[in-house]
């Protein structure tokens, strides 16, 4: 078999980008979903491409999978217009929900689907890939919400896509199948895959992304590392064991911008952390107190909240 998906080795001087979108703008009638957007992914990449509801994200998809065409701007996928290479098979997608008839098994529904391909890998291989060999004769109105995604991942490797594009892949998943699914994800990157990801688990995008784009109102308000995104949410976070806390003390310190009591546990995100440490060591009776770097979370409500500033790599 020939596989279609990309050899690792390639270099950026040897192979085109892997999406490539420049001024892309989507309008449906007077909203504008997508505003002038610009993106380059290079080939074995994973990026998480985040942001609120109503930011851009599915429009933004729909013209990388070829469903619909730009207003304005361009976008090509591995040097060729989406839907051509749609049509190549170096895109695949698993989307969040349809697509599936219950009254076939897991086996067949992937044989089926194979069958609408010219070339695709062996059907027991993209089971394993899956990790839903186990369940192959299961009908799949009997699969749970977890088994049912991974069929979609495994109908989605048949191919052996260039480009694999995810929607909330792993809704429904427990914990060891999540795990799973982006060991699987990550040893697909390093042969070459590439991957566009939008997911509401943030802590996803944190440990699994080797960048983060973060979009809000049809604009890229964000792009980097996971690391780099956090940074770019000033202050940190104290927190401290405090019985009796008194908040007004607290609340008058400079930079102060919120206070959480669980408790005898006092939560305080500051601007200036060093400052509310020396507060609540020499001034207080608190004690284990810890300080630690703002989350995913906080950047990207701070970022996406306030998109009127572009933040770039």
């Amino acid at each position: 078999m020939e596989s279609t998906a990309p050899d690792a080795t390639l270099t950026l001087s040897t192979s085109p980008a892997a999406i490539a979108v420049t001024g892309l703008t989507k309008r449906f009638g007077a909203v504008t979903a997508v505003d002038g957007l610009d993106l380059g992914v290079r080939p074995g990449e994973v990026v998480a491409f985040l942001g609120p509801n109503g930011a851009g994200k599915t429009s933004t998809i729909d013209v990388l999978l070829g469903l619909s065409q730009p207003s304005t701007g361009t976008a090509s996928v591995y040097g060729v217009p989406p839907r051509e290479a749609v049509a190549r098979g170096w895109v695949s997608a698993v989307m969040q929900s349809g697509g599936l008839l219950k009254d076939l098994s897991v086996r067949e529904t992937v044989e089926v689907t194979a069958s609408l391909f010219a070339r695709t890998q062996p059907v027991d291989v993209v089971l394993q890939r899956a990790g839903i060999s186990d369940i192959a004769d299961r009908r799949v109105g009997r699969c749970s919400g977890g088994e049912q995604q991974r069929l979609r991942f495994a109908m989605a490797l048949l191919p052996d896509p260039r480009l694999l594009v995810l929607d909330e892949p792993t809704t429904g998943m427990d914990v060891e199948g999540r795990r799973a699914f982006w060991g699987a994800i990550r040893d697909d990157a390093r042969r070459g895959r590439t991957v566009l990801f939008a997911t509401h688990y943030l802590e996803e995008a944190d440990t699994y992304a080797d960048r983060i784009v973060l979009v809000a109102h049809g604009r890229i308000v964000a792009d980097g590392t996971p690391s780099q995104i956090k940074a770019l949410s000033a202050g940190r976070t104290v927190r401290a064991t405090w019985p009796g806390v008194r908040l007004h003390d607290l609340a008058e310190m400079p930079g102060v911008e919120d206070l959480q009591v669980n408790g005898d546990q006092v939560l305080v995100q500051a601007t200036d952390s060093d400052a509310v440490a020396r507060f609540l060591l020499t001034r207080t009776p608190a004690t284990d107190l810890e300080v630690t770097a703002r989350g995913l979370e906080d950047a990207f409500v701070s970022l996406t909240s306030d998109s009127t500033q572009e933040v770039s790599r």
